[in-house]
């Protein structure tokens, strides 16, 4: 008799290990998924159109919280933990609960999980949600378009609608991210690698979406969500970490595991960081990784137009959602900015919170004078503008990666707070990407 399967996720990395794991093998079947982390992923089905042979009416999806109930409702023989950003105790209190519920707990290894790739492959992780990923993968893909090679971006995934429509999805122009019906969190990722010309993959089914991409790629640059592993197998692993959150390279699940797996970690962060923090995270990578390249890096942040805009004036911080709720992270760049051009009041927006942004805070209870960009899906999207528009603030500061005062139409002005990856040592990004060139004869 096959294995009865249920996999723990949040609409990414879940769905992967099903399909390049699972589906069409007849030694398991899946019997179920639980959702975390993203809302409105729990009630769905992982559709039968995408499950493959013996899932006629697809996988049903149902809340992390139902886990004990399901594992003995399903005769559940392995829960297969599968997302990320997750600390090791957290992970561990869950894998509790199947264990004592009588179902194994496992993880699925890269190497059970990467697909090979034709054509090389740069992977940029981390080992947190915001440690400044996003911009080393911009500054990496426009090195590669200044040495005339053509890459392709393909982004960890964030299939938060029709999953049959997002199995291989394409965005060349601000117009296809529309059409697609993107979410602020999918147009945050996808937009600004656009707005430089690169051509960006994000989807379901990561074997079609690399097929698809190897037509048109010198180069594949994978683009890792929150602190998940490559799914491709890499000729160059990057991972970027974060000292204002000194230690947690090595407490959070799976980043742990990209640090010991990189050829090149970046300590980014290191104007705003404690001397001792940087210093403690360089030790931490040698202690694990030892034959890493280390490249310590700045993340200075600019505010577009005149500095005056925000001097003496009260303000509202907005930043990128998930840096601030599952990456735990107390404040952005929106509100260092705030800090450093002279704001007179960093105004409190939870008490003009609605929704589910307001849920945001009952959840996030670190949160407090910074309001998180969440936007996923239209509903949340009107109740974040709501709650924009409500506070008092004489301008609003936006420390997201796109313009979401474009997207949004506040009521009040704003301007964005920008933020690039500023290399301080030497040799640095150009050198490994020139060598790995050569070496693969590109």
């Amino acid at each position: 008799m096959p294995k009865k399967i249920l996999i723990m996720g949040a609409a990414g990395r879940d769905f992967h290990n099903f399909n390049v794991y699972y589906r069409n093998n007849p030694d398991y079947e899946v019997v179920a998924f639980t959702a975390f982390q993203i809302p409105n992923i729990a009630g769905r089905k992982y559709p039968a159109g995408l499950a493959g042979n013996g899932y006629l009416n697809g996988i049903p999806i149902y809340p992390e919280e139902d886990l004990p109930e399901l594992v003995k409702k399903f005769k559940v023989d392995e829960v297969i933990f599968s997302y990320s950003d997750v600390s090791f105790n957290a992970v561990m209190s869950k894998g509790s609960i199947a264990l004592a519920c009588g179902a194994d707990f496992r993880f699925l290894s890269g190497e059970h999980t990467m697909i090979t790739s034709a054509k090389p492959v740069i992977a940029v992780c981390a080992v947190r949600t915001g440690c400044g990923k996003s911009q080393t993968s911009r500054k990496i893909a426009t090195l590669l378009k200044q040495m005339g090679r053509k890459t392709v971006i393909v982004r960890h995934p964030m299939p938060y609608g029709d999953l049959e429509k997002q199995i291989c999805q394409r965005f060349a122009s601000l117009k296809d991210m529309e059409e697609q019906n993107c979410t602020i969190e999918e147009m945050e990722e996808y937009e600004p690698h656009i707005r430089e010309g690169h051509v960006v993959y994000a989807g379901v089914d990561y074997g079609k979406i690399l097929g698809e991409a190897e037509k048109e790629a010198d180069v594949i640059l994978w683009d890792g969500g929150n602190n998940d592993l490559p799914f491709y197998k890499t000729d160059l692993h990057i991972v970027v970490t974060d000292p204002l959150r000194a230690g947690h390279e090595y407490a959070y699940h799976p980043g742990a595991t990209n640090l010991r797996m990189a050829d090149v970690v970046i300590i980014n962060k290191v104007d705003t960081a404690e001397p001792d923090d940087v210093e403690d995270v360089k030790d931490n990578i040698k202690r694990v990784n030892p034959k890493a390249k280390i490249i310590e890096a700045e993340s200075p942040v600019v505010i577009e137009n005149e500095n005056s805009r925000v001097k003496n004036k009260k303000v509202l911080v907005v930043e990128d959602g998930p840096t601030l709720t599952h990456g735990e992270m107390d404040y952005g760049a929106a509100y260092v900015a705030a800090k450093q051009y002279g704001a007179k009041e960093i105004l409190d927006p939870r008490p003009y919170a609605v929704g589910t942004i307001k849920k945001v805070y009952e959840q996030f209870k670190h949160l407090e004078d910074v309001l998180p960009a969440m936007g996923y899906g239209k509903e949340q999207m009107k109740e974040l503008r709501e709650t924009i528009n409500a506070v008092p603030a004489d301008i609003v500061l936006v420390g997201t990666p796109i313009d979401l005062a474009a997207h949004l139409k506040f009521n009040k002005p704003s301007v964005r707070v920008t933020y690039f990856l500023k290399e301080r040592t030497t040799p640095g990004l150009k050198e490994i990407l020139t060598n790995l060139l050569k070496r693969e004869k590109i």
